[in-house]
């Protein structure tokens, strides 16, 4: 099958703040198979899980290929999958599956792939009401390339257009969205638009989770207001300029005294984890390289469910950076059977949802690195970024959601 895609566009010349301001027919590329919504289901363990969502909602057209094509190269895909993608629409999906009440602010344009992006997400419980949509422009879409051979991905983004703007929001919508909520969620896009959200929401108390996948413009402003920090393997080093990873969490919770946890997710390597303590005088000082290696050869590859290693408090030192006290947890991911094993996309945003809930239903670091791990996996069993997304009745996470006997 030939990959021939037509993105279509409509240009006018306004904003609707409203999505109820047109019809949400879907394109047939788009239709939904899906017979159960999250918003049809009870929420486990909590009462309320509104959660609140800010960046990138768009279309993914997904192309596996039996390799990766060299420059000026022909070839032809195995095949196409049309589906929703963007950091916040995949993770809010996936918390609303999970039994999350989430709302995203976010901005597409009113044509057919604008269209599909609301529709997607509304069936599957995601609140869409503080969505805008922009008579002219186009919709946000990516090109993805799935490797079948290494399991890899390349994605080719095209951004919407107009951009939102803190305009775009107005006063009263941004109360309404943040109105009872646990936690607000960034993935560092549109920076003007959400540094004006992320100051309306540390002024209410209300916890921030940013997910930082790359230095971006305006991220600075964003993490200095955040309470929780969700980052790519890349990402520390290349924030902090340290020479490894350990040693960048310690100066990510230097930087940013407010912080109370960074994590770094490392794919099929699992991820690290540094939790912020009140200072301990009785703690030990350890240097954290010399302890995360410590930590790693406690690791039992025999076993293949997601398993964590926690570390005691500690006064953790980095050299040439200072010191800070807290716990180190080191996660391992899920081992997926090679045949099981088809795409990637979108597992880095599987994880944030994952712990978006763990977070409101107060799972203690080591539970929500295991429940993290476990929902990113069920998310690489099928292609895309949404089509695996596991459903909180999923028999894979009943150990997460089992109920305790009241005594």
């Amino acid at each position: 099958m030939h990959l021939y895609v037509t993105i279509l566009h409509s240009f006018s010349s306004c904003c609707l703040p409203l999505r109820r301001r047109f019809s949400l027919s879907a394109p047939a590329t788009m239709t939904s198979k899906r017979i159960k919504t999250s918003s049809d289901s009870f929420l486990p363990h909590h009462e309320s899980g509104i959660v609140v969502g800010f960046g990138g909602a768009g279309v993914d057209f997904l192309a596996v290929v039996g390799a990766f094509p060299k420059p000026d190269e022909k070839i032809r895909s195995t095949s196409l999958k049309v589906e929703g993608g963007g950091n916040v629409g995949n993770a809010l999906t996936c918390a609303a599956r999970l039994g999350l009440k989430p709302r995203i602010i976010s901005k597409v344009a009113n044509d057919t792939q604008g269209r599909a992006i609301l529709e997607e997400l509304e069936t599957d419980g995601v609140d869409t009401s503080f969505l805008v949509v922009s008579k002219e422009g186009s919709s946000p879409f990516t090109y993805v390339i799935v490797d079948s051979q290494t399991k890899t991905r390349t994605c080719i983004h095209t951004a919407g257009y107009p951009p939102m703007i803190p305009e775009d929001l107005s006063r009263a919508s941004l109360l309404s969205a943040l109105d009872g909520a646990r936690v607000v969620y960034f993935d560092g896009r549109m920076h003007e638009t959400a540094l004006v959200i992320a100051q309306e929401a540390a002024d209410k108390k209300i916890p921030i989770l940013i997910d930082a996948e790359r230095p971006r413009e305006g991220l600075d402003d964003l993490l200095r207001l955040a309470d929780y920090v969700i980052c790519s393997a890349k990402f520390p080093q290349a924030w902090t300029g340290t020479p490894s990873i350990p040693t960048a969490l310690v100066s990510v919770l230097l930087r940013l005294p407010q912080i109370r946890f960074v994590i770094a997710t490392l794919g099929e390597n699992g991820c690290i984890m540094l939790e912020r303590c009140a200072n301990d005088s009785q703690a030990e000082e350890m240097d954290i390289d010399i302890l995360v290696e410590s930590l790693e050869t406690e690791k039992n590859d025999s076993i293949a469910a997601p398993t964590c290693i926690a570390s005691s408090v500690t006064k953790f030192r980095a050299e040439g950076i200072g010191t800070v006290c807290g716990r180190l947890y080191v996660g391992t991911a899920e081992k997926i059977p090679p045949s099981e094993l088809i795409d990637t996309t979108g597992a880095g945003d599987a994880f944030v949802g994952a712990v978006l809930h763990a977070i409101c239903a107060n799972f203690v670091p080591e539970k929500m690195l295991q429940f993290a791990s476990c929902v990113a996996a069920a998310k690489c069993r099928a292609l895309g970024a949404r089509s695996g997304l596991p459903y909180h009745t999923d028999p894979r996470l009943a150990s997460f959601f089992r109920r305790v006997p009241s005594q």
